[in-house]
């Protein structure tokens, strides 16, 4: 049977996410467990390139990536990682685009053409917790995104509530005592906008500032535009602010431009963080902060998790694992000075 990375992790009695680490060259991996894993990998003649193995096994060598949109710079970043991370082992990558849509996504589980791939990397958007049951199929499958927690199949995902906490917390850091959030669903508790409206409500516990329901704008798609419109209605209505947490750097892009039309000075008079790091952020003006998820990460991570369970067909499968990537807090101009 082929050795695979939960192998490598019992023999060197650590986790398979520091095999995966170490495989990947990540930093922060003590040099002692580092030495242990390598010593693991090569009792067990471990292979990370897995392009022999196919030929071998039968396998095609390539693997699937279902995500809501490309149109969104998050999922086309996103793609781009995966794609970096499947080739360094030796994998082809082919993507499906659901748009966040139920039946599509549910076309994607069901459709024949897996029978053309060795697993799939699925992000669901019009699937939910109740639909957990149906993402429970033959194919190797790993869940991305904030849909889907605690089901049948494995799911990396990145630390939503903590990272919303964060970027709330250098708001009111600055002082700014009225915090609009931007991005918010009706009546969502799982999801994206759910836990970072969770994040956001905990910061402002913490600092002992009332949650004002005026501050919250509700949108659909977390497009631009929608940004925009956010925006536009929060100043319609009168709503006092100098600070904003928009739940994606989309809505934030969008806001801003809506804020700078009004004639109010970023961030003087409102200071902005946003979330996704997305490229476009770097280059705005003035140039955007924002939470990095841990993209790369989870990247790496979902690939690695997707190997170790097309390894282990044929033997018994092991209880579903969770996986959190590490964010960080990138500050730009749109919160500084």
């Amino acid at each position: 049977m082929a050795i695979t990375l939960h192998d490598v992790a019992k023999l060197a009695g650590v986790s398979f996410k520091t095999v995966s680490n170490v495989v990947n060259d990540h930093p922060h991996v003590r040099e002692a467990t580092r030495v242990r894993v390598q010593a693991a990998i090569d009792e067990l003649r471990y292979q990370p390139n897995v392009s022999a193995r196919h030929l071998r096994s039968g396998r095609s060598g390539v693997i699937g990536l279902a995500v809501p949109e490309l149109s969104l710079a998050y999922f086309a970043q996103l793609a781009d990682e995966v794609i970096q991370a499947a080739e360094k082992r030796g994998l082809v990558v082919l993507i499906e685009q659901t748009g966040g849509d139920r039946d599509r996504e549910l076309e994607v589980l069901r459709s024949p053409r897996l029978q053309l791939i060795d697993g799939l990397l699925f992000s669901p958007l019009g699937l939910g917790i109740d639909d957990a049951a149906l993402v429970d199929i033959d194919t190797p499958l790993v869940l991305l995104g904030e849909r889907i927690f605690h089901g049948p199949a494995d799911h990396v995902t990145m630390r939503n509530v903590e990272a919303a906490q964060a970027a709330t917390e250098h708001l009111i850091g600055l002082g700014r005592q009225r915090i609009a959030v931007l991005g918010a669903h009706e009546g969502e508790v799982i999801g994206s906008a759910g836990l970072r409206l969770t994040g956001y409500r905990q910061a402002l516990d913490a600092a002992g500032i009332p949650f004002d329901e005026s501050l919250v704008a509700h949108v659909g798609l977390w497009h631009r535009a929608n940004g925009a419109e956010g925006m536009r209605r929060l100043l319609a209505d009168g709503a006092q602010f100098d600070g904003l947490f928009a739940m994606s750097d989309e809505l934030a892009l969008g806001a801003m431009r809506m804020l700078q039309e009004a004639g109010l000075v970023i961030p003087s008079d409102v200071a902005i963080v946003g979330f996704d790091d997305i490229d476009e952020g770097r280059y705005s003006i003035p140039s955007l902060s924002t939470i990095d998820p841990g993209r790369s990460e989870i990247a790496e991570t979902a690939i690695d998790v997707l190997m170790d369970r097309i390894g282990e067909k044929g033997k018994a499968k092991r209880e579903p694992e969770e996986s959190l990537s590490a964010f960080r807090l990138v500050v730009r101009e749109s919160s500084s000075g």
